[in-house]
């Protein structure tokens, strides 16, 4: 989410946020908080205020964090501050964005899409879905912001060829924010949207943000939860346990948000769109035979998307390889084929990952210009984050907000537990970017497993481990406003939605979405977690 502020607005923020951080570290420590962990608690005000107001680029205040909390004395020199930027999911993250360059280069992620539409759409409703399932699927591999931005233009040139050029054009330029009404046909009049319009820009939105859970890369909140559970617990999720999480979100809630748009909110009314599969079909012929260096990048990340499936089967394979090889392959602390004792494991996902991108070198597809272009203000924002959480939970303070708010629901039923956070998370990304709430509550939700343990019969780090995955993927499902997401912001961006649309489809798929994935995750966690995350 980006907001634009005026350099008054702006200014003002500040001085409330370094007031509120003035307050928070001058106070008498509450009973339970160390000096450290008061300090650690203003700097997260601090960061906490700016981003959720957008008062600063969300990198801008990230890169602050490292600076406060050496000017506290958090971390006695700036150097601690400063190693949550050398995280190593960070650098899977760097490696995953310039994968997606190189896709995005040769334009096969289009390929993909515009296939999937010439395909599937043989009705209204399917020609949706389409558009919805080819979006999901390059989400969990490039950003949802990317995917939104490349998908919308793709299904604006689709609708179209459904509803006439001149209609869809008339509608943008006439449109106003008073509420719309139901329409009677396909084509919209001009003062409003057709049924297919909308529903296809909000399935677009929507797939792209649901798509992203799918993967450890596909959107920042799931390397948010990696990275602090590792930080803070020592735990760590790999590429395929994520697969195990995710991917069974994604096959359930995008066809329920695919249903509510087109049989619930938003009915398709038109019941021709073979010109729009023949558009679908003209735009995938003017790509041409995919040129050899594309067809390099295809082979490079089909391998590597491979090689990180792989890589997870460890506990599968290596008791069928020699010992030493499967320290080299998979890690573990015996001696590798190099002959020294402990090996992360060639096959782990961060080196897998990295090493994709001297292949895409190596095989003549991208140049240093290519691969740099990507989406440094969420790296910048991982580090700011990982340092915040670090020192949260290495002074103490995030145990000490776990055990102040939410002692009150020790007790409760797993169900009411899992709702509660669910929603929590929904409305404050409502509010703010995803990543920013992530960054702020996944500390809070890891700390609070220690008091929730006892109820969910886990251990502490197993009950931290579900509280924090359900609250991470939680984040990725606010569907209501415009400056929730990227890819909501894109397609209503676009000019041919209306803020009262998305807000009526959005406030509905919020509550049921907040009840499917109460009830999602805990069958996952009682039938599936057990034997993969523990």
């Amino acid at each position: 989410m980006t907001r634009q502020s005026n350099p008054r607005r702006r200014l003002l923020l500040f001085v409330i946020a370094l007031f509120g951080t003035a307050v928070i570290a001058g106070a008498p420590s509450p009973a339970g908080l160390s000096t450290r962990g008061q300090f650690a608690l203003a700097t997260m005000f601090f960061a906490g205020l700016l981003w959720v107001t957008g008062a600063f680029p969300l990198a801008v205040t990230a890169l602050s964090i490292p600076i406060l909390l050496t000017v506290f004395g958090v971390y006695a020199d700036l150097d601690e501050a400063l190693v949550g930027f050398a995280d190593h999911l960070i650098f899977l993250f760097i490696a995953g964005f310039m994968l997606a360059n190189a896709l995005q280069k040769y334009d096969i992620d289009r390929r993909i899409a515009l296939w999937m539409m010439s395909v599937m759409g043989s009705s209204p409703r399917r020609l949706v879905l389409a558009v919805m399932l080819a979006t999901a699927f390059l989400s969990m591999w490039v950003s949802n912001t990317a995917t939104a931005a490349m998908m919308t233009p793709i299904a604006l040139g689709v609708l179209s060829q459904v509803l006439g050029r001149e209609n869809v054009e008339a509608a943008s330029e006439t449109v106003d924010d008073t509420d719309v009404t139901a329409t009677d046909g396909g084509i919209a009049a001009p003062d409003e949207f057709s049924n297919i319009q909308v529903s296809m820009l909000l399935g677009t939105a929507y797939a792209a943000s649901v798509g992203g859970v799918g993967t450890l890369i596909g959107t920042p909140p799931n390397a948010v939860l990696a990275s602090q559970l590792n930080e803070i617990l020592g735990y760590e999720i790999g590429f395929a346990q994520w697969l195990i999480i995710g991917v069974p979100i994604v096959a359930i809630t995008l066809p329920v948000v695919w249903y509510v748009l087109t049989y619930v909110l938003y009915p398709p009314q038109v019941e021709d769109v073979s010109d729009a599969r023949k558009q679908a079909r003209r735009y995938l012929a003017e790509e041409g035979e995919l040129s050899p260096r594309g067809k390099r990048v295809a082979a490079i990340f089909t391998a590597t998307a491979f090689l990180w499936v792989l890589g997870g089967l460890g506990d599968f394979l290596g008791p069928y390889l020699p010992s030493a090889w499967a320290v080299t392959l998979f890690g573990g602390e015996g001696t590798s084929v190099f002959g020294v004792e402990g090996h992360q494991g060639i096959l782990y996902y961060v080196v897998v990952g990295l090493l994709s991108i001297p292949a895409l070198v190596l095989a003549d597809t991208m140049e240093w210009d290519d691969l740099v272009d990507i989406d440094w203000v969420t790296i910048l924002l991982f580090g700011g984050g990982i340092a915040l959480a670090d020192a949260l939970a290495t002074t103490g303070a995030t145990e000490w907000i776990a055990d102040s708010v939410f002692t009150s629901l020790t007790g409760a039923p797993i169900v009411l537990v899992v709702g509660a956070v669910v929603l929590l998370v929904i409305f404050l990304t409502e509010m703010t970017s995803n990543t920013a709430t992530a960054t702020i509550i996944i500390p809070i939700l890891i700390s609070i497993g220690g008091v929730f343990a006892a109820t969910l019969g886990l251990t502490d780090v197993a009950a931290a481990v579900f509280l924090s995955v359900s609250g991470a993927i939680a984040a990725s499902f606010a569907f209501a406003l415009p400056v929730a997401t990227p890819p909501n912001a894109i397609v209503f961006g676009s000019g041919y939605l209306k803020q009262s649309q998305m807000m009526r489809a959005g406030v509905i798929l919020n509550l049921l979405m907040t009840a499917i994935l109460t009830g999602l995750i805990w069958l996952l966690f009682r039938f599936v977690w057990p034997h993969v995350l523990w």
